[in-house]
Order: C-alpha cells, then structure tokens, then sequence
C-alpha cells in the first residue's frame, strides 16, 4: 500500500511516497524551482549520476542487472547519450527510480537519490529539503507512537541547528601521511576520521559523560557533509580505490565541503527560522 504526502522546500510542494517502507521523493516536484524537466535529464545523462545510481542499485537491490549499467556507463557523457528514468528502469531492472501516472505523477526517486539530485540543483535546496522532510517524519513518528528512525548520519538533524554552529573550527583538519596510511577497523570509522579527525571509540574516550555518539554530537553541516560522504565512498569502493587513498580524498572533500557550508548565510536562516 502506498501513502501520498506533500512538504513545502522554500515554497516549492514536493511530494513523496511510501510504498514498500521505503520512501520516494518527486524529482519532478523538486526541478519545478529551477525550470523544466529538462534538468533532470541533463541530471540522468551525466556520467557520475550514472554512476552514482548503479552503486545504489548494486547495494540495495539484489535483482539489478550490471551488464546493462555498465554500458549505460560506457557511453554516459558522449553527446549522443540520453536516458530517462522509464529506459533505465526497464533495461536494468532497477527499483530507486519510478514513475507514477495520473495525480501528482512524475518521477520519483528514493530519498537516497532525491538528496544527490538536490546537490545538482542546489546545496540551500538540499538542505531545506532535508530538514523539512526530517520534520514532518518527526510528527508522524510522535503521532503514531512509533519510534523512527531516519538515515543514520541524519537521524537528529533538526535538533542540532544552532546560531552559534557555524564557526571556523568546524572545519576539518587535514590528515597527516601517517593517519591516512592507518587501516580502520570499519567504513564507518573511516569516514569518522575523515570528518571528525577521530574514531568513534576515540571520541567516546574523550567525552565519557557525553550521551549519545559523536554523530548525535554533530551540527547540520557535519551530518549533510557526512551524507554526501557515504555516497561519494561507496563509488571509490566500487571503483577498487583502497582504503589510505579514500581517506585522503574523503578528508579533502570534507574540508571542502564544510568551507562552502560555512560560508552559507542561508544555514544561519535555518538556525533563526528553527529557533523563533
């Protein structure tokens, strides 16, 4: 059974739909800010969405076809190359994107993927998006007395917009040779190290009265930083990049990211609107 709702990002209706426990979130609704659907398909033939997709696909969906993604892959990004959700979706068997007919049909995409679209069409848009959705599965879970929970690197994201989070030191430092050369015991720990300079069991031994995990601990930034991570280390594992090299590539992206963050005014907004 499928269950219709709509939020509102920056003015803009954006619907999604739950089916399967799973939720979808219109790529259609979400392009109408920034033009036609003509940008979605620009999105779709562009070689790292083809990438990023087929990642997703080969993760969460057991019955996808990798012979027809990679030559997908082979010609994304020639000018001869288009895709839309429908061929995609029919020649590899793929279940993150789907269409629905009739009202508030178009193109709908898991939230996984609805999240990367919006760093295309914009990183204010991503993260209005993100907290709205946030929001509104905060009041169903309270409503229904069902505890809830939202991807993990997101899971406290209103909760931890703060006036004062937006400060110099938020930015990651950068790694020495000599911890980018140290294995980790998990991707977990290493995308920890990436961002937070520390394990979790480092953090845990230096906040013994903390409650919660380092991620709990987390500002807005770091958690979309943080998201935007696990998607870029599950394309660096598929494409056999080892673990020293994904580390110093993560905590350059990082330190990239959170600059760009910070310099954000509109993150302030966030915090003021969430506060008053």
């Amino acid at each position: 059974m499928t269950k219709s709702r709509s939020l509102s990002v920056q003015g803009t209706p954006v619907g999604f739909i739950t089916r399967h426990e799973q939720d979808y979130i219109s790529l259609t609704d979400m392009v109408k800010r920034f033009g036609d659907e003509s940008v979605l398909y620009s999105w779709l033939r562009n070689r790292n969405t083809v990438e990023f997709l087929g990642v997703w696909e080969l993760i969460n969906n057991p019955a996808f076809k990798p012979l027809e993604f990679e030559r997908f892959k082979s010609q994304a990004g020639l000018n001869s190359f288009s895709l839309s959700p429908s061929k995609w979706v029919e020649a590899t068997g793929a279940i993150g994107l789907f269409a629905k007919a009739g009202r508030g049909g178009g193109t709908y995409a898991h939230r996984d993927i609805a999240f990367e679209f919006g760093s295309w069409l914009s990183p204010e848009f991503k993260l209005y998006l993100i907290t709205e959705f946030q929001r509104l599965k905060d009041e169903e879970a309270r409503a229904s007395s069902l505890e809830w929970s939202f991807q993990r690197t997101l899971a406290k994201v209103n909760y931890r917009i703060h006036t004062d989070a937006i400060k110099e030191h938020l930015v990651p430092r950068q790694l020495t040779k000599a911890q980018t050369a140290t294995l980790y015991a998990s991707e977990a720990d290493l995308l920890n190290v990436a961002l937070f300079g520390m394990t979790a069991a480092e953090w845990r031994g230096a906040n013994p009265s903390a409650v919660g995990n380092m991620r709990d601990a987390a500002t807005l930034e770091q958690l979309v930083v943080l998201s935007n991570m696990e998607s870029i280390n599950a394309v660096l594992i598929y494409q056999g990049i080892d673990a020293p090299e994904r580390l110093r590539q993560l905590n350059a992206i990082a330190i990239t990211q959170m600059r760009s963050l910070i310099g954000l005014a509109a993150v302030k907004q966030l915090g003021h609107s969430r506060q008053s």
